[in-house]
């Protein structure tokens, strides 16, 4: 299966995969918005996490998915959710989807090598832009077929739909689910508006029920954006629960001190970096640019230091490029 880095860095993705990979926020997510002829066919107590992702790394950035198995009319059946978080639709996003579909289906033969049949797959699309999508969900409509020749050639060409779910066009009222699922699929929709501090992110009657750990990704994710700090310090004064206000004042700071511990660490591996290319230059003249790269790839503060007294004590680049 294709795989990517355990840490996720992109704070969408962050959200939409630490909420939707608990099968009980997915389930609420996809009934409320499947086809009900469809939803009432499927086994729901069999809904299974994949783990893995099938996107393609240049998109790794601006989206994100994820795979369940279920059971459909006792049929095994996998359920596809991308999430898209860019700017723009991708008016190629069918391809895309078929790309992704291919190895979906190529990774459950490689684990079902006798199989003579391939399970169906259901895509679901979660568009975060902030205007609506002109683009067809059909594949089909991607294909250039002559004008009188739609007949003829159809038959020849792969097709399928995908259900598309564009947040701009749900008004905040209107978004279903668990708690935790409606209020990221809010937080979600309110970042383009920049409307993070607004009623439909700060709902108490949907905060109140967040475990701890839901409330704090929730607040991690708000206080990540570029925020008016005291406009948020307003917002909490608008809270009745002095509990909920208290946990997010007390979140934000910690917040705070870890972005500052997290600056200090990055300003010390910048320094130490600095200092093993200065005594390279020093004594040898010239850093490869292949040289300068691997050294600022290195996070690691004792293995810098280590460098450091291998670039001083090193006879040649050679000796010294042997230690990273």
């Amino acid at each position: 299966m294709p795989s990517r880095k355990a840490t996720i860095h992109h704070p969408h993705d962050k959200l939409v995969k630490s909420t939707f990979s608990d099968p009980d926020n997915a389930r609420a997510f996809l009934e409320a918005h499947l086809p009900r002829k469809l939803t009432r066919r499927i086994d729901w107590s069999t809904l299974t996490l994949v783990c893995g992702s099938f996107i393609d790394p240049e998109f790794a950035a601006t989206s994100s998915d994820l795979l369940f198995t279920v059971k459909i009319d006792c049929q095994p059946a996998f359920l596809y959710i991308l999430f898209e978080h860019q700017n723009q639709e991708d008016p190629l996003i069918g391809l895309r989807l078929l790309t992704y579909m291919v190895r979906i289906w190529n990774d459950y033969l490689r684990n079902n090598p006798l199989a003579t049949k391939l399970p169906a797959i259901l895509p679901l699309v979660l568009a975060q832009d902030n205007k609506p999508w002109k683009s067809s969900t059909r594949f089909a409509d991607l294909i250039d077929i002559p004008e009188g020749a739609g007949e003829d050639i159809k038959k020849y060409i792969p097709d399928f739909e995908f259900q598309l779910v564009e947040l701009f066009r749900m008004p905040f009222e209107k978004i279903l689910g668990t708690p935790m699922g409606i209020l990221t699929l809010r937080a979600l929709k309110a970042e383009k508006l920049q409307a993070l501090l607004d009623d439909a992110v700060w709902d108490e009657s949907l905060l109140i029920q967040l475990p701890s750990a839901s409330f704090e990704m929730l607040m991690r994710y708000i206080l990540d954006r570029d925020l008016d700090k005291p406009a948020f310090r307003r917002r909490l004064k608008t809270l009745h629960s002095p509990k909920l206000s208290q946990n997010a004042m007390s979140l934000a700071e910690q917040f705070r001190q870890e972005g500052r511990q997290e600056g200090h660490q990055e300003g010390l591996i910048f320094s130490k970096q600095q200092d093993i290319l200065e005594a390279l230059e020093i004594r040898f003249q010239r850093v490869p640019g292949g040289l300068r790269e691997e050294i600022g790839s290195i996070a690691d503060a004792k293995k810098l230091t280590h460098l450091h007294r291998s670039a001083i004590t090193s006879a040649d680049l050679e000796s010294f490029a042997a230690e990273l």
